[in-house]
């Protein structure tokens, strides 16, 4: 017999399934593609100076980490969230869309310049156009609404806390490395961009 509506989490219903593996699956084909295409390109051009080789490491760790536990955490009972769970399960998939649309907007805007590990360019420049308008990494702002999103749509506050948390600490990590890295190459333009720009979210400083 099944389970009563009320009582299993929305991602687990058939039409909800669907669409939460659908969003799932379009970050893990998106996060391929970019992978793939930055070697492509780094292998033509054989170009780029690699500045640090850790902190891609610990981000790695930190999001596969997070994805573990969040789905892992969502198995059980403790944290499972009963109240308002399908409107939370929609606000879930659509910041899992956000996130995905905010990730590739800003590393379509990067262009060349993107790559996965802290790689400077020998003719790199401050990138201020597009979501660079409003902060210094939109990218990892995608990830996290991603996550966040992600963690919704499990109807677990556990999963949610993991999801944001543990990725979060990663991309704090790297966002120093890569910012150390942007200062000593790029100077003064890029400690001017830093100046004016919160690192994640708009009107968020730190």
């Amino acid at each position: 017999m099944n389970a009563p509506l009320a009582t299993v989490a929305p991602y687990r219903h058939s039409g909800a399934n669907v669409a939460f593996w659908v969003m799932l699956g379009l970050f893990a084909l998106g996060e391929y593609t970019m992978q793939f295409r930055s070697i492509r390109d780094l292998i033509r051009r054989r170009s780029g100076r690699l500045a640090e080789r850790w902190s891609l490491t610990v981000v790695l760790v930190t999001v596969i980490g997070g994805f573990v536990a969040g789905i892992k955490l969502a198995q059980g009972s403790t944290g499972e969230i009963r109240t308002a769970a399908w409107p939370l399960f929609g606000v879930g998939l659509t910041l899992m869309a956000a996130g995905i649309a905010i990730r590739w907007w800003a590393i379509i805007e990067l262009g060349r310049f993107f790559t996965p590990d802290v790689r400077v360019q020998q003719d790199q420049t401050v990138v201020t156009s597009g979501p660079y308008k409003w902060v210094r990494h939109p990218a990892y702002t995608g990830m996290i609404v991603y996550f966040t999103g992600l963690g919704l749509a499990l109807s677990n506050w556990l999963s949610l806390a993991a999801l944001l948390l543990i990725p979060t600490v990663g991309l704090t990590v790297r966002i120093h490395a890569e910012e150390t890295a942007l200062l000593i190459s790029l100077g003064e333009p890029y400690r001017k961009f830093c100046a004016s720009r919160p690192r994640l979210f708009p009107r968020v400083r730190r």
